[in-house]
């Protein structure tokens, strides 16, 4: 699996905005479309006392089914400043510490159209500010996903295999994201976040019976389920 790229425009490159200049930054990235694990691409649950301790503070800090900002529909961002900034640092690592490879600004009660993803364990974090769906491919696949939001909940999603997106990143430059696979599912996965819909949404009738019970009820091995996540695509 690939690291994520960046490619500057030849017209004048990325500066700070206090610079007061804007360039269009290309990000393309080409990630594969077999499974994933169960959480961060290869990663496997800490068994560290102090990463263990780390993942559930960030996962403390995560929004869960029946909170309110999981249903609201994000307002774009329209200052890019050092708010922005130290939100979206906070962003990063709560989704590292939390073992995520996406993580939407909504599942912290932020209603900013800001998601942040990596995809792979070595890959750098990516942010994504004000996406926009530019282009999504007749072809499509079914893969596992899990969410964040959703303790012990997988769920069969059906997306596009491929997307561009268009948006900004933190420092308000332009920028392309050209996804497939997984990195794809993910960025999809977060822009839904960002237009209040869940996985459950898109599950058929019998997973979202079955995804409900689990949430109402909790998992029947939910002891276990806390040191290993089951989730395909956690975010």
């Amino acid at each position: 699996m690939s690291g994520t790229g960046a490619v500057t425009e030849p017209d004048g490159g990325f500066s700070l905005p206090a610079e007061k200049e804007s360039a269009e930054l290309e990000t393309r990235h080409d990630a594969d479309a077999t499974e994933v694990d169960s959480t961060d691409a290869d990663a496997t649950p800490p068994h560290d006392p102090e990463l263990e301790a780390r993942r559930r503070a960030a996962l403390a800090r995560i929004r869960t089914f029946g909170d309110p900002a999981l249903r609201t529909t994000a307002r774009d961002v329209e200052r890019f400043d050092e708010t922005l900034l130290e939100e979206v640092h906070r962003m990063g690592h709560l989704m590292v510490d939390a073992l995520g490879v996406g993580l939407a600004a909504t599942q912290l009660g932020l209603i900013h159209r800001v998601l942040t993803y990596r995809a792979g364990p070595d890959a750098p974090i990516v942010v994504v500010v004000n996406p926009k769906l530019e282009y999504a491919s007749e072809e499509q696949e079914i893969a596992e996903e899990g969410c964040l939001s959703l303790p012990g909940i997988a769920i069969d999603v059906e997306r596009p295999i491929h997307v561009r997106v268009r948006a900004r990143n933190e420092l308000g430059a332009n920028m392309l994201v050209e996804a497939s696979g997984l990195e794809a599912r993910v960025i999809q996965h977060e822009m839904d976040h960002l237009d209040g819909v869940l996985i459950i949404d898109r599950a058929t009738k019998e997973q979202r019976k079955e995804a409900l019970r689990i949430l109402r009820e909790g998992p029947s091995d939910w002891s276990a389920s806390e040191d290993e996540p089951v989730e395909a695509t956690r975010a």
